[in-house]
């Protein structure tokens, strides 16, 4: 998703609380705290997105380099067995290799090629994977399947380590996040009541649910990064 259809559809989203909260209960005032949570869901959503593609590639990734390096020890040319990927590799990375064996019979710049398959994929084990192909490419060697058979063992022990992590992380960030929740349902259920309404549009009701607000986006971010697993960084960029 491109930044301007983010925004485009966080004030979309901003908007459609807004006007849904203003017609069910006649306050502007609250209809604003669920305008702005409205405007943070969607870019919510895309970090979830972003989390899940994350751990499916992480679980993938053992996977190619088994079949790079199956390839390898079979006598494939490095451009044969990357472009091998794209028809019995794991369904999520099969679009960027198929991209890579296009451009690779258009082109035949292995090297070209490769750096476009690693900005394609834009992950750590890409980059680390495309830098030893580059190695093996212009160097030689005859170190290659082994350097990949003993990086998909690590792959594959931490995915499991990783997976193991959230699991036990899961019940934590859960509750924390019905924590952040629960004042507002219950603000929902005052609000169905006309004096409560008539509190929350006063100028200290304005003031308490900005303070109320501006608490609870703190307390949200506070809580993502105290429960944040470290990730890997790109370096090999």
């Amino acid at each position: 998703m491109r930044p301007a259809q983010l925004l485009g559809a966080q004030i979309g989203a901003a908007l459609a609380a807004f006007g849904v909260t203003y017609t069910a209960l006649g306050s502007s005032s609250v209809a604003a705290c669920f305008g702005v949570f409205g405007f943070l869901g969607p870019s919510a959503l895309v970090c979830r997105l972003r989390t899940t593609r994350a751990r499916e590639l992480r679980d993938a990734w053992p996977d190619v380099v088994d079949n790079l390096a199956s390839a390898v020890r079979a006598g494939m040319s490095l451009p044969e067995a990357v472009g091998a990927i794209a028809e019995r590799g794991p369904a999520p990375l099969r679009p960027a290799f198929a991209r890579f064996a296009a451009d690779h019979r258009a082109t035949g710049q292995f090297l070209v090629c490769l750096d476009r398959l690693k900005g394609d994929l834009s992950d750590p084990v890409a980059d680390r994977i495309c830098e030893a192909l580059r190695v093996a490419r212009e160097v030689g060697g005859t170190d290659l399947g082994r350097l990949l058979r003993t990086l998909s063992g690590f792959l594959r022990e931490d995915a499991r380590i990783r997976a193991e992590l959230e699991t036990r992380q899961g019940w934590t960030v859960n509750a924390a996040r019905l924590a952040v929740a629960a004042p507002w349902l219950v603000l929902l259920l005052l609000a169905t009541q006309s004096t409560t309404l008539r509190v929350f549009d006063s100028g200290s009701g304005r003031l308490l649910l900005v303070l109320g607000g501006a608490t609870t986006l703190v307390a949200y971010r506070l809580m993502l990064r105290v429960g944040r697993l470290p990730t890997e960084r790109r370096v090999l960029t």
